[in-house]
């Protein structure tokens, strides 16, 4: 006879949000977790389906937005457009070190190689959104993460436990093409620079178009790292929150 481990909260919660449509998902984590929820969104391309879908199904949970002062200007006024619209408890987290600062001491570090890079997201992303994770007193953590974003995200369930934070994916499952039907069906705007060929969206300095052939993953970074350290699972996070 084998010993099994205990199922763990996040793993009964992911079985179970698997059996729901996001809009219930999000109802039921509302309703479960109250005053212990804070969401996030970057403002991307399609950050109008979470945000439509939280001030439905969740009203009230404050939604934190990481300004790491790179974003583009189309970024910045697609963020107030969207927070008009449906009236969204935003709360915006900056770096500690302003832009100009951590050049100063540091360079880009966007351009000094992969440790480089890592150290951009500890200042720019992962540290302000910590921050924002105790200052809200939320250790529930609604993302608009989904499988189909990158490789490093296909196998992730609904919930997983980061340290003393549970981390939830309400349209985890969704598709691109549901993605596209619920924006048409709901008349939400994308983000102006998908026109321009952009496929995911980041910092100006570090994202571009998918040009010549690009995938998604080779739009950010020049293709030697997508994910900020935000949305990497336990096992592959150095910083986790």
């Amino acid at each position: 006879m084998t010993d099994t481990l205990p199922i763990t909260e996040a793993e009964q919660l992911s079985a179970g949000l698997a059996r729901l449509k996001a809009g219930e998902r999000l109802e039921l984590l509302h309703v479960r977790y109250g005053s212990r929820l804070v969401a996030s969104t970057s403002f991307g391309l399609q950050a109008a389906v979470m945000l439509k879908l939280i001030a439905d199904h969740a009203p009230g949970i404050p939604v934190v937005f990481i300004d790491t002062g790179y974003h583009f200007a189309e970024t910045y006024r697609y963020a107030d457009e969207l927070t008009r619209r449906f009236g969204t408890d935003l709360r915006i987290y900056q770096p500690t070190h302003s832009a100009a600062r951590m050049e100063a001491l540091y360079g880009k570090l966007w351009e000094q190689g992969r440790e480089g890079m890592d150290q951009y997201g500890v200042f720019t992303k992962i540290e302000p959104m910590d921050r924002a994770l105790r200052e809200l007193g939320a250790d529930v953590w609604i993302s608009g993460v989904r499988r189909s974003h990158s490789s490093t995200r296909t196998e992730r369930p609904f919930a997983e436990q980061q340290k003393r934070t549970l981390k939830v994916y309400p349209i985890l499952d969704w598709p691109d093409a549901q993605i596209s039907a619920y924006m048409h069906d709901h008349g939400l705007p994308a983000h102006p620079l998908a026109e321009q060929g952009f496929v995911t969206m980041g910092d100006w300095h570090s994202t571009r178009p998918a040009i010549d052939g690009l995938d998604a993953e080779a739009t950010r970074f020049n293709g030697e790292k997508y994910e900020c350290g935000l949305h990497l699972d336990s096992g592959n996070s150095d910083f986790q929150i």
